[in-house]
């Protein structure tokens, strides 16, 4: 019987050479399927393990330690296009006006900086509010009901009793887990993830920076002012070390046009301006932005408001409303801005992202 020609025989064979074919097929997937480092690399070198791997041509070492300080990077860079974006107070559309989880609200959105407001107890701590009173953002009244005459003044008042105090969200309604966080707090919640933008902190800039530089933070957090040029030289040569600072120019008013000025003749270049104009009517807000950019700065613009940014239809409720967003948004952009304060954060994220002004380097 010729064995090759025998059917039970060849079914066997084939059998065997497809089977051969299968494990060799398996062999190659579970090969190629590991990274090239680890086909390499001779696992069995005493000690490896995988976060022995050393960075290769295709897998770089990060840039930046953490998101802060690759934020810190782009307001640095006058040449940078990556538009910084800051919320306005955090995210008090869904939590209590600066509070923690409205800060971490607008890290989860990819914010750049949260801008928060401080003010100093009766016992000299650094606390969150806007207002110098309590009345509008906690239930004071309620809770301090049957004593007349008490203060409702942060100065007037100690950690403690501002600590018994509950947050009211933005419609006005008390939330019992809540309290005013301490300005160490906020930071501690910020630190590495976000920069911060302390409003009004140049009234307390000596306690704040006692604090930003115990946490390890001081080259994340950003102070503005309208101070003269010689007094902030003057109070930043005090310390070896300092907070970003940014003057604030309202370039449609006599003092905001002299302080621009007198950077600009003094050859004096800050990281950026906060530029407020109340009217878009003549090109004021053009020739400043040009000014700025050509000395090298950044600029930064507030949409939280329109008289902050040239009037009605250039805020973020005017963008909010319109059929494109960039009608309003856009104009910014054409000028150079780079830094935008807004209300509406996540809204203007995924405006910038879409029209590729985000790219993070």
């Amino acid at each position: 019987m010729d064995f090759w020609n025998n059917k039970y025989t060849n079914t066997t064979i084939h059998m065997r050479i497809k089977l051969l074919l299968i494990i060799a097929a398996a062999l190659c997937i579970v090969f190629f399927a590991q990274p090239a480092d680890a086909r390499l690399t001779d696992t069995k070198t005493a000690g490896s393990r995988p976060t022995d791997i050393q960075p290769t041509s295709s897998c770089p070492a990060p840039k930046y330690e953490n998101r802060a300080e690759a934020i810190v990077a782009q307001i640095h860079d006058p040449a940078s296009k990556y538009v910084v974006v800051a919320c306005h107070r955090g995210d008090w559309r869904n939590f209590p006006e600066n509070s923690i989880p409205a800060i971490e609200s607008v890290i989860r959105m990819g914010a750049d900086i949260v801008e928060i407001d401080v003010h100093m107890t009766a016992d000299s701590v650094l606390v969150l509010c806007h207002d110098s009173d309590v009345l509008r953002t906690t239930n004071f009244s309620s809770v301090f009901r049957g004593q007349k005459g008490k203060s409702p003044k942060i100065s007037d008042l100690t950690l403690e009793e501002i600590k018994s105090l509950s947050l009211k969200r933005a419609h006005g309604i008390a939330i019992d887990t809540l309290r005013m966080p301490t300005l160490r707090e906020a930071l501690e919640c910020t630190k590495d993830r976000i920069c911060v933008n302390i409003d009004k902190g140049y009234d307390y800039y000596d306690a704040a920076l006692a604090i930003t530089e115990e946490l390890g933070v001081t080259d994340q957090v950003l102070i503005k002012g309208k101070k003269a040029i010689e007094t902030v030289a003057e109070h930043e040569a005090a310390y070896p070390h300092n907070m970003m600072y940014m003057p604030i120019v309202d370039i449609q008013k006599e003092k905001g046009k002299a302080l621009l000025e007198s950077y600009l003749s003094q050859g004096v270049v800050p990281l950026a301006y906060e530029v407020c104009w109340q009217s878009n009517d003549g090109d004021a807000f053009a020739e400043a932005c040009e000014k700025i950019i050509r000395q090298g700065s950044k600029v930064w613009v507030n949409t939280i408001w329109a008289s902050l940014c040239g009037g009605d239809g250039n805020d973020d409720d005017a963008a909010y409303q319109a059929e494109d967003p960039g009608t309003v948004y856009q104009q910014y952009i054409d000028h150079g801005v780079s830094m935008i304060q807004t209300d509406r954060p996540a809204f203007l994220i995924d405006w910038l992202t879409r029209n590729g002004h985000r790219d993070l380097r």
